[in-house]
């Protein structure tokens, strides 16, 4: 595929999640440290890495809308299990999210078997998910981006961001609506991630995949050209 419309969403699509992860490797710096440093870590020591999780909000506040670590299960020694997690509402300081971790109860949330936490657990790489509707956050289509956090080949968990797929087109639109054919940013179930067609909101399936695409490197999602476009928005 050979398009400099193309080749320009591509360009934008890296940039965006180059920052993010870039902001991620702070926190996992962070946390490697942090676990180091401790003689038994304990979820009392993740306090230490709230500053650089708060400074990835405050740094990366028009695109992320909550940021963390999630423990793997045994690592920390009073909690089996934890989510040291934060959400940036607009104008407001952080909020701490609070969710439940009893296996017992019935509104327990084994994040362990989530997308975002098992592949990076089985691959020891970053990682993009969705988009998903996030009933247990915020009740609207979310991009997840994670990266693994390992010591002398322990795994401990992973560093996350969540960016609302809403702004995550939004960021996207000055490059999509350039473009006089549909270009449709897909996830590996070709599921939207975003377009230029009004047609194709976030998380819907495209109807026709067809063969024309861009694979981008490093992450689980396509470009996918279409049809000649009616009109052109402006930029």
């Amino acid at each position: 595929m050979s398009d400099r419309h193309v080749d320009q969403v591509a360009d934008r699509v890296h940039t965006i999640v180059a920052d993010v992860f870039r902001s991620l490797d702070h926190v996992l710096a962070s946390v490697v440290a942090c676990y180091r440093a401790s003689g038994s870590f304990a979820c009392a020591d993740l306090a230490a890495v709230r500053p650089e999780i708060f400074d990835c909000l405050s740094r990366t506040h028009e695109v992320v809308a909550g940021a963390g670590v999630i423990m793997a299960p045994g690592v920390l020694a009073d909690r089996r299990r934890w989510l040291e997690w934060w959400q940036a509402p607009p104008e407001q300081d952080p909020v701490f999210l609070n969710v439940d971790l009893d296996p017992d109860s019935l509104d327990y949330y084994d994040y362990t078997a989530a997308e975002w936490f098992a592949v990076p657990e089985r691959t020891r790489r970053r990682h993009a998910v969705g988009p998903y509707v996030d009933y247990g956050g915020t009740d609207t289509y979310m991009l997840t981006f994670t990266v693994p956090a390992e010591v002398d080949g322990r795994f401990l968990g992973v560093v996350g961001a969540d960016v609302r797929a809403a702004r995550f087109e939004a960021l996207l639109l000055g490059v999509l609506a350039a473009s006089p054919t549909q270009i449709t940013l897909v996830n590996g179930e070709d599921r939207v991630v975003a377009t230029n067609s009004p047609r194709l909101p976030a998380g819907s399936l495209l109807p026709d995949p067809g063969s024309d695409r861009l694979p981008l490197p490093e992450l689980p999602w396509s470009i996918v050209t279409g049809a000649r476009r009616a009109t052109v928005l402006s930029a």
